[in-house]
């Protein structure tokens, strides 16, 4: 065994972004871990202005934080579902513990770059300042007059992607829907991120029928799907088909079969096409019998001779004489019910954005109500392919949601409990919008508000009936909002304002900022160390203090009210009584340091780990 290029391939695995025709680029290891510096002028690179400060944004830790708002919410306790207000980029990095190789199919539908499209501006020195700036205005377009078409379109998606890998399980894909504008750069980037090994295919969706006008040559009717896994490791779901069984009309000791003509037919069946396919075969009678072309010709059969002889070595050959010839048949036996239809990659019988906008048309009573939603059918060819039950899908430029849709739809047909990540920023509609005229201020509003209604109607049609075997449809979501820290930290921003400077000094003895209530705190902390967002929060009450504990079976104990006497010896004994694995609090829960030591022992003593916020 090669040990050395064992070590490499699982290298590979873990970092293909390093890795450059086939080779590994010490260039881009250097620039993932810090080093920005490449002088190689020489290899193969795909550049831009900007890419080291890609790897810098998407390395740099997230000062913010993510707010449950549970009134926006349904099913908030009991829901497995996650809908995101805020910049993706943002969310991704405050994601990247909870959900590091969890997600098993992420589906985005990006800004594709037309000129008229959004394109993301990231501040690397302020990112959540910039967030909240951007929330207070109409979209920007990114026009090809800007000088930097390609490279502000290319600085908004790799740091992203990136980040998005991270969370892809080992057996997880990734499907991209983008037009000829960007299809190019796409596929380089995600070489990168993920691997020219990863690349899996292209689909080609027919995304309208006729209609329109064209810009220059021609009208384009169709849009690219680009696809790529995690790893070897994905396994693709072929579709399943009945058998017609009246087709195996004859029979022998081994059970019913079909035949079909050795012999090849159609404009490719004569001897002189494939001349090596022309060759005799011993009939039952021992006489010799050679293909024949419709035409009554010397033809050619539909195999070369090595895939003959195994038929006729395993008796797959069926012989029958028709006027005094006899004709080879290949025998194909009713093993299976079902038969493998392969995925093609033309999508041209799916959905269109027609159909995409009709649904919501039908969802709201109200026509456009968002610009080009993708259809329900299109999503679900990738979720039917690709994920089972309990499987979670993500979507970080979730728009109108149809993902979120098409997930509780199928779950609905096949009694699945996939789980969907829905993550958007929250863009103005503009305020003739017909969206706006129905109250959706963003485009947030819209996706939350059709989540509610498609999960109605979804109740509504199963009317339970499919669904009494079943697990409950999963009709809920959690709503999170994108914010700053609910922390206290000092803020260390020049200013010559003495009330802002009195206002900085009265926080110093402050843990939790004044305007965040518990559960914005218990989720922080949730993020902190890792704990995925629909784990059940259950409140508990430990001597009259109010405590929260995390996952059913008491992964981590957060105890945030102290009382007028702090946290107690006594506290901290009821608590042990939970068996948490951690227990979390704040250093001013404690009476004093003499306090704080004795806590942490007894709980050291009891194998409980002591967190601080």
């Amino acid at each position: 065994m090669d040990i050395e290029k064992a070590d490499l391939e699982k290298f590979r695995a873990v970092f293909p972004q390093c890795f450059s025709e086939g080779k590994l680029d010490i260039s881009k290891l250097l620039a993932l871990f810090g080093e920005y510096d490449d002088n190689d002028f020489e290899k193969y690179k795909f550049e831009w202005k900007g890419k080291s400060e890609c790897y810098r944004i998407a390395g740099k830790r997230s000062t913010g934080t993510l707010r449950p708002c549970v009134e926006e919410s349904v099913n908030f306790d009991t829901t497995n579902n996650i809908y995101i207000e805020g910049d993706n980029l943002e969310v991704l990095k405050l994601l990247q513990s909870s959900y590091y190789n969890k997600v098993k199919m992420i589906y985005i539908d990006p800004p594709y770059n037309t000129g008229n499209d959004f394109v993301y501006e990231d501040d690397f020195a302020d990112p959540m300042a910039k967030y909240k700036e951007v929330t207070q205005q109409t979209t920007k377009s990114n026009p090809e007059t800007m000088g930097r078409f390609h490279t502000n379109w290319l600085n908004m998606m790799y740091p992203r992607l990136r980040l998005a890998a991270n969370l892809l399980r080992d057996d997880g894909v990734i499907f991209i829907s983008i037009d000829e504008n960007e299809i190019t750069n796409l596929k380089k980037v995600c070489n990168e991120v993920f691997g020219e090994e990863n690349y899996i295919g292209s689909f080609i969706w027919r995304k309208k029928d006729g209609g329109g006008q064209a810009k220059e040559y021609f009208v384009i009717e169709h849009e690219f799907i680009v696809v790529y896994r995690k790893s070897q490791q994905l396994v693709w779901y072929d579709k399943e088909e009945a058998r017609d069984i009246a087709q195996y009309n004859k029979s022998d000791e081994r059970g019913n079969f079909k035949i079909t003509k050795l012999a090849k037919w159609g404009n490719t069946a004569r001897r002189e096409d494939r001349p090596s396919m022309y060759f005799s075969l011993i009939a039952p009678d021992g006489t010799e019998a050679f293909p024949i072309a419709p035409d009554g010709n010397d033809g050619r059969w539909r195999v070369g001779r090595e895939r003959m002889n195994e038929l006729l070595q395993n008796d797959l050959v069926h012989w029958e004489m028709k006027e005094g010839k006899w004709i080879p048949y290949e025998k194909e036996y009713f093993a299976n019910q079902v038969k493998v239809l392969k995925q093609r990659s033309i999508l041209y019988d799916v959905a269109n954005t027609g159909d995409g906008s009709n649904v919501l048309t039908g969802l709201f009573s109200t026509k456009d109500m968002f610009e080009n939603p993708k259809p329900i059918e299109l999503v679900k060819v990738f979720l039917e392919a690709t994920t089972k039950d309990n499987d979670i899908i993500l979507d970080f430029f979730s728009g109108s949601a149809t993902t979120a849709h098409a997930v509780m739809q199928l779950n609905a047909e096949d009694g699945g409990n996939r789980q969907f990540i829905m993550v958007q920023l929250p863009e103005l509609c503009d305020e003739k919008s017909e969206a706006y005229k129905a109250g959706c201020k963003n485009i947030c509003d819209i996706g939350k508000e059709r989540i509610r209604r498609a999960g109605k109607k979804l109740t509504a049609n199963n009317g339970q009936l499919a669904l009494e075997e079943k697990k409950p449809l999963d009709i809920g979501f959690k709503v999170f909002k994108l914010d700053t820290s609910n922390l206290v930290e000092w803020d260390s921003t020049p200013t010559q304002d003495e009330q802002v400077v009195a206002q900085r000094f009265s926080l110093l003895n402050e843990t939790i900022k004044p305007d965040r209530n518990d559960l914005d705190v218990v989720y922080e902390v949730m993020l902190k160390m890792g704990i995925p967002l629909d784990y059940k929060v259950i409140p508990t009450e430990i001597n009259d203090k109010k405590a929260y504990s995390i996952g059913e079976d008491c992964l981590v104990l957060i105890c945030l009210d102290y009382g007028k006497d702090g946290i107690t010896p006594e506290d901290i004994k009821e608590m042990c009584e939970l068996v948490p694995a951690k227990i979390v609090s704040s250093e001013q829960a404690f009476k004093d340091s003499t306090a704080l030591s004795n806590a942490y022992y007894i709980l050291k003593d009891k194998g409980i780990e002591m967190k601080l916020l």
